[in-house]
């Protein structure tokens, strides 16, 4: 074969080559673009959850994400999609903490954990996550838990994870973020690698669905309580203050300004 031939031949394999990826490209858009049609009819939106980060380190795993921050061993936000459809009840048998292979600095050592006093407190629920093995077991990474008291992770912080899975099963979809406070001085810490202790925990919510869009904020106190949660909502504005994170920064300004400044509890059905 002469010098022609073969440069012929190499310039129809890339062009072959090139095709093939458009055409993937094409089908793969084209497939997300149904998707969301499909979910537009269904009453809920899709969109670019993810809130800032002050860490720059965002984690995408397959079924959550998180901002990790190195300085406190553990997540700042864990953000996820919670559909009715995850809400199932699977018993899968629990995996041993590990490391996050995705987090460039690593992780904290589950270690740091052992004869401390406190739980290895999930951030995204591992409750949420039943719906494939898979996802249950992303839960159990060490990027995913914060140090808590145990009284406080199986009393007013497990009814709130129940409360958020009752919400998600009523309103078909939310978007949920959560994580500890970890702006605030003087934070003890736990283990060898000195794992914040935060004195609170916030969960936020989205229904970002029709007829109305609605979101709410919590904020706890990192101790035992008997109160209603009703007492823990403050405004997405107050907590973004207060952790310097931006939740709803890709949503519509006059969309994201009516959810941000709302304490209003009433419309989520409080019982």
């Amino acid at each position: 074969m002469n010098k022609k031939r073969i440069i012929a031949a190499l310039i129809l394999s890339a062009v072959l080559v090139y095709n093939y990826y458009i055409d993937q490209k094409t089908d793969t858009t084209s497939k997300r673009n149904e998707e969301n049609q499909v979910k537009k009819k269904k009453g809920y939106y899709t969109f670019d959850f993810l809130p800032s980060s002050t860490t720059k380190q965002i984690i995408k795993h397959n079924h959550f994400s998180l901002s990790y921050s190195e300085k406190h061993e553990q997540a700042e936000w864990v953000a996820y999609s919670l559909h009715k459809n995850d809400i199932v009840y699977t018993n899968f048998k629990r995996p041993f903490f590990i490391e996050d292979p995705k987090v460039r600095t690593k992780s904290a050592d589950w270690r740091n954990y052992k004869h401390s006093g406190y739980d290895r407190g999930h951030l995204c629920p591992a409750a949420d996550r039943k719906s494939s093995k898979e996802a249950f077991e992303e839960t159990f990474y060490t990027s995913n838990i914060s140090p808590q008291k145990h009284e406080f992770n199986s009393g007013i912080w497990n009814k709130l994870e129940q409360k958020v899975r009752y919400w998600a099963e009523k309103y078909n979809h939310l978007y949920v973020f959560t994580g500890g406070v970890l702006t605030d001085s003087n934070l003890k810490s736990i283990g060898k690698e000195k794992v914040t202790i935060p004195k609170f925990f916030y969960k936020v919510l989205l229904d970002y669905t029709d007829p109305e869009i609605k979101a709410i904020a919590f904020l706890l106190p990192h101790k035992e309580s008997n109160k209603p949660l009703s007492n823990f909502v403050i405004s997405i504005d107050e907590l973004e203050q207060k952790t310097g994170i931006d939740f709803f920064k890709e949503l519509p300004d006059n969309i994201e300004d009516k959810l941000e400044s709302s304490t209003n509890y009433k419309n989520w059905w409080f019982r």
